[in-house]
C-alpha cells in the first residue's frame, strides 16, 4: 500500500485545526476530513470574546476561516468530505469517505459534539441573535436582560447559576413537574433569588424576529398557552457527541456517547487519538479543545516515532 498517511484528522473545528498545526509543523503531513461544513460549532456563533489572542472579539465563522488558512499554510491537506465508516481493526488504518478511502498510521479524532435542540424553527433561526446552547460562552452578552433555560438536569441548573451573574432574572423551563437535576444542584438553584422556575410545561415557540424577545409555553395540564418575556433563550438539553461512526470499530464509548481516553489523549486502539467535545462533555469550550488537539497531535508524532524505532 503506497500512499499510507502519517496522520489523518477527523473533524475540522478547534481541535482538529489545532492538531492539523501542531502535525503540519512536525512535518507529519496531516490529511484532515473537514466535512461539508469546515470549522464546526464555531461556525455557528457570532462573537467569541473569550478565544485568547483577540482583546476586541471576533466572529465565529472568522476565527475558524484563520485557523484553516494557518494550517493550510504548513502543508494540511483539507477534504471537504464526510467520513462514512472506519476501520481500525487492522494496520494501517482506514477512514472511509463517500468517495475514497485513505489509510494511515495513526488517527486522531476531533468530530465534536452538537447541542440537543427542541427543533422549533425559531430556535435555530435565532441561534447567535439571543439563542443558545452555552452560558459559559454567552452569558456576558446577556448582563442586565431577563434569560430563560429550558431544561431540569444538573446543566440546567448549572447554566442558570452561571447565567445569574449576569441577567437580571432567569426562568428555568422544564416539561416536567420534577427534576432529574442532583438534589444539590437543584437546592442551589432554587436558593438563588434570580431564578425562578415555570415547570410542567411544552415550549412551542422561541419569539422574535432578529432578536430573542421571549417564550411561548404551553402548561401540560390545562392546555393554556403563555408568553415569557425575555432577552436570551439557553437550551441545556445535553449534547450528543459525533461518534455515530464508530460505534463498531473497537473503540471504548460510554454510555453518554462520548469516546473514553485510555491514557491521555490515546484511546483504546493503538495509533488512534482523540481531541475536543468528542470525549469532553465537562468543559466544552474552544480553547480547551484546541488545547487537546495540541495534545493529540504530540501523542501522536510520539506514537509514531516508536513504531518507527
Amino acid at each position: 500500500m503506497s500512499d499510507v498517511k502519517n496522520v489523518v484528522i477527523i473533524g475540522s473545528g478547534p481541535a482538529g485545526l489545532t492538531a492539523a498545526l501542531y502535525s503540519a509543523r512536525a512535518e507529519l503531513k496531516p490529511v484532515v476530513i473537514a466535512g461539508l461544513k469546515p470549522g464546526g460549532q464555531l461556525t455557528e456563533t457570532t462573537e467569541v470574546e473569550n478565544f485568547p489572542g483577540f482583546p476586541e472579539g471576533i466572529q465565529g465563522p472568522e476565527l475558524m476561516e484563520k485557523m484553516l488558512a494557518q494550517v493550510k499554510r504548513f502543508g494540511t491537506e483539507v477534504v471537504s468530505e464526510n467520513v462514512v465508516s472506519v476501520d481500525f481493526s487492522k494496520k494501517p488504518l482506514a477512514i472511509a469517505t463517500d468517495t475514497q478511502t485513505f489509510y494511515s498510521k495513526a488517527v486522531i479524532i476531533a468530530t465534536g459534539a452538537d447541542a440537543n435542540w427542541l427543533g422549533l424553527d425559531n430556535e435555530q433561526k435565532l441561534r447567535g441573535k439571543g439563542v443558545s446552547a452555552c452560558a459559559t460562552c454567552d452569558g456576558f452578552f446577556f448582563r442586565g436582560k431577563e434569560v430563560v433555560v429550558i431544561g431540569g438536569g444538573d446543566s440546567a441548573m448549572e447554566e442558570a447559576n452561571f447565567l445569574t451573574k449576569f441577567a437580571t432574572q432567569v426562568t428555568i423551563v422544564h416539561r416536567r413537574a420534577e427534576f432529574k437535576a442532583s438534589k444539590i444542584m437543584l437546592k442551589r438553584a432554587q436558593d438563588n433569588p434570580k431564578i425562578k422556575f415555570i415547570t410542567d410545561v411544552t415550549v412551542v415557540d422561541v419569539i422574535g424576529t432578529d432578536r430573542v424577545e421571549g417564550v411561548k409555553v404551553k402548561h401540560n395540564d390545562t392546555g393554556a398557552e403563555e408568553n415569557i418575556s425575555c432577552q436570551g433563550y439557553f437550551a441545556a438539553i445535553g449534547h450528543t457527541p459525533a461518534t455515530s461512526i464508530f460505534k463498531n470499530s473497537g473503540l471504548e464509548i460510554n454510555d453518554m456517547g462520548y469516546i473514553v481516553p485510555k491514557q491521555f489523549t490515546e484511546t483504546s486502539i493503538p495509533g488512534v487519538f482523540v481531541a475536543g467535545d468528542v470525549h469532553d462533555h465537562r468543559y466544552r469550550q474552544a480553547v480547551t479543545a484546541a488545547g487537546e488537539g495540541c495534545k493529540a497531535a504530540l501523542d501522536a508524532e510520539k506514537y509514531l516515532q516508536a513504531q518507527e524505532s
